[in-house]
């Protein structure tokens, strides 16, 4: 507790670090704040209703990466999910179309370029997603719309201020990365994923506590559970596997260069949270089409698998989709051709590895066995909330127990710690662990 401490007070005795973690939290509460706001020409006292139905499939999904502002009806509805699709979308035209490939090995200039194209997407995304949530407002809020403004102006004004808000919160996270301690758009996500924590810890607490829901010991066991799968969660996120390479060793005039071993980190979980959205996503689609294109009986049984995530068989599709995914994704953003021509031109090796098309395969055949149990861990990170919902723990609380509202948080988390670390490392002082590192980081201090 004494380390712990000391450690607060080197941070807030860095004035650089005090200055970035006082302008994160301020740009935070900005957001929060934002979140309350309801958009105009709506009655914030009339959105019981609506709040219900956009907790619910899909809609959840997009409630929790904004916030709870979704179902609230706020300025900042859409959040930043516009954003991120854009970015998805601009990331994969860097892999497919050569324009794209020859912007990202521009440099600076290019990244710039990358960047304006991703804003631009993003007007174009929000403002299809404001016009679809204006229609599903209209149909789902009932009475919340105030009587006498008109639908040409509710539609106008809603388009204008939700684009408005999603380019605003996207200037915030950009404002948190620059300004702030890093990470601006993960940043805004945990937040909102972590404001929803303390109410679904109380009505947990409350429903053990009360009736026959098994007491304060059974509310302490889901505690538990719920430390050790953050802390296999925490060693999902950190793990590695280090290829070893050498660099040949070169004199120049007085001057030794290279002649040193240094590794290539492969992550287990390249693919980070995405798998388990996109699984998300793919499984809310057939219980939505088919529900819109028949109602038949047979149908309704089908659609109950897709519907209910406490069912075995929706848990054994989401985990196998999350495998495929997660290869899928990696394959995309992983390219051990490219990592191969580096260390070539590097005077680099593996040892024991021909240099080029062997080295290419070799880092391809690592990655894919280290893949194989990342992505089985990851899909059962996906399915423990539907199991812990099935064991009778509150759905809200439930989300907690893994998933995307885990992952991000314990990813988000460690690379914000890592950032107060490496500030910490640059002036000397011990870092946020008591070996001072993290990640196998070494105090200057101590070196």
């Amino acid at each position: 507790m004494k380390k712990f401490i000391e450690t607060i007070k080197n941070i807030w005795s860095i004035e650089d670090l005090r200055k970035r973690i006082l302008t994160t939290l301020l740009l935070v509460l900005v957001y929060r704040v934002g979140s309350y706001i309801t958009l105009p020409g709506l009655d914030p006292n009339e959105l019981a209703k609506f709040s219900e139905t956009s907790q619910q499939g899909i809609l959840g999904l997009f409630n929790m990466f904004a916030g709870g502002s979704f179902s609230r009806a706020s300025i900042f509805a859409l959040g930043i999910m516009p954003y991120i699709s854009a970015s998805i979308a601009i990331q994969l035209l860097t892999i497919a179309v050569p324009y794209f490939q020859k912007l990202q090995k521009e440099g600076d200039s290019g990244r710039k370029k990358i960047n304006q194209y991703t804003r631009l997407l993003t007007v174009i995304v929000t403002a299809f997603q404001a016009s679809a949530y204006v229609a599903y407002l209209r149909t789902q809020s009932g009475g919340a719309l105030v009587p006498g403004y008109g639908d040409v102006m509710f539609w106008l004004s809603t388009t204008v201020v939700l684009t408005a808000g999603t380019l605003f919160v996207m200037w915030l996270g950009e404002k948190i990365t620059d300004k702030g301690i890093g990470n601006g758009t993960s940043i805004i996500i945990m937040v909102g994923i972590l404001a929803r924590l303390p109410e679904s810890l109380l009505q947990e607490f409350s429903l053990k506590i009360t009736g026959a829901g098994g007491g304060l010991l059974v509310f302490l066991v889901e505690i538990a559970m719920f430390i050790v799968i953050t802390i296999g969660l925490i060693l999902l996120v950190q793990g590695t596997r280090k290829i070893p390479v050498n660099y040949a060793k070169r004199i120049v005039g007085n001057k030794q260069y290279g002649g040193v071993r240094q590794f290539i980190p492969l992550k287990v979980n390249a693919a980070g949270v995405m798998p388990i959205i996109f699984a998300q996503a793919i499984m809310f689609i057939p219980a939505t089409a088919i529900g819109f294109a028949t109602q038949s009986e047979s149908a309704s049984g089908f659609i109950r698998i897709f519907s209910d995530h406490t069912n075995p068989w929706y848990n054994v599709i989401y985990a196998v989709l999350v495998i495929v995914f997660t290869f899928f994704y990696t394959a995309l953003i992983f390219n051990p051709t490219q990592m191969a021509d580096e260390m070539k031109r590097n005077n680099g090796f593996i040892p024991g590895v021909k240099p080029g098309k062997s080295t290419a395969d070799y880092i391809g055949a690592v990655m894919d066995r280290i893949t194989l149990p990342g992505s089985m861990f990851l899909a059962l990170v996906g399915v423990l909330p539907g199991i812990a919902a099935a064991l009778g723990i509150n759905s809200q609380f439930a989300t907690f127990f893994g998933g995307t509202s885990l992952l991000i948080m314990v990813g988000v988390i460690l690379d914000t710690l890592q950032q107060i670390e490496s500030q910490l490392l640059m002036r000397h002082y011990d870092g946020l662990m008591s070996s001072g590192r993290i990640k196998g980081r070494t105090s200057p201090a101590n070196a």
